[in-house]
């Protein structure tokens, strides 16, 4: 029997924050907080990224994309510490989880539209790596990281809320997107020889292994490029731009530097610190623009 222990491992709690932090930035970009809805939102942004990551150490552990060979942290199924099965049983009964929470936010918001959202974020989470054609596979996972774990993260959040998007979540959603992306490419990156093995041809493979070093660092400067822009257009027009408290989020570029200067040129091994530095700046960029944002809330 898998211990918790080594079940808590796999369902890798570092990158946890991917889901956490935009549903704490959406919620103090909507400008007033209901607890117990947080509270769901967040056990539905939990619940999704433990089952996208059990998902894929599954069905990869089923296809043979996580060998020995593989660099990084260990996986359940990589190290035989449970079988695909078990890991992809886990995986639902995270999602089940995220599932119940999101109903909950549906029934005392806008059902339908919650629902189909919700439902769309299911089936991203198990078709990343699973089904037929997985779309890990056919280079689009950064895509529908943007997506899912950026703007509808943000932006649900802040509808939950106060049943409205405010300008500054779509603004907000974005740059914790971006984040959330390189987080995802860095990984990408470090992966590249066993996925082209495997024939898991995600976007690092197809474009090879410098333009993906080359996009990696281009997100970063994208996210944070976002805000400044954002704030800009609100100068212009405070309805469609980020309130300029959000610029309190471009203090987390000192943690950028690091991960960047190592990206070009680490190999191996040396690129999972890329990816827990990546994790570390998504994480504190999400707390500085959510501190910016209560800010905000308080001045006004």
């Amino acid at each position: 029997m898998t211990d918790l222990a080594t079940w808590w491992r796999g369902a890798r709690p570092r990158t946890l924050g991917a889901g956490i932090m935009p549903v704490l930035v959406g919620a103090a970009a909507a400008g007033h907080l209901i607890w117990w809805r947080l509270m769901a939102a967040l056990l539905v942004a939990v619940g999704l990224q433990v089952g996208v990551n059990l998902a894929n150490d599954a069905f990869d552990g089923m296809k043979g994309v996580d060998t020995p060979d593989r660099v990084g942290p260990p996986r359940l199924t990589q190290t035989g510490a449970a079988t695909p099965k078990a890991v992809l049983v886990a995986a639902l009964g995270s999602i089940a989880v995220a599932g119940f929470a999101g109903l909950a936010l549906a029934l005392v918001t806008s059902p339908a539209l919650i629902l189909v959202v919700g439902a769309l974020a299911i089936v991203a989470a198990l078709l990343y790596s699973g089904g037929p054609r997985p779309y890990a596979g056919l280079g689009l996972g950064e895509l529908m990281v943007l997506l899912f774990f950026g703007l509808v993260a943000t932006s649900g959040t802040s509808y939950v809320m106060v049943e409205t998007i405010p300008a500054t979540a779509w603004w907000c959603g974005a740059a914790m997107g971006l984040l959330a992306v390189a987080i995802l490419e860095a990984n990408n990156i470090r992966d590249i020889a066993t996925d082209a093995v495997a024939g898991k041809r995600t976007l690092a493979v197809r474009i090879g292994d410098g333009a993906a070093r080359r996009l990696y660092a281009g997100l970063i400067v994208a996210a944070f490029a976002t805000l400044v822009i954002g704030a800009c257009v609100y100068l212009v027009s405070h309805r469609v731009g980020m309130t300029p408290w959000g610029l309190v989020g471009l203090a987390g570029w000192f943690l950028a530097i690091t991960p960047i200067e190592t990206s070009r040129t680490a190999m191996g091994p040396a690129l999972i610190p890329v990816l827990i530095g990546t994790a570390k700046l998504h994480a504190v960029t999400g707390a500085l623009l959510t501190l910016g944002l209560v800010l905000a809330t308080t001045v006004s």
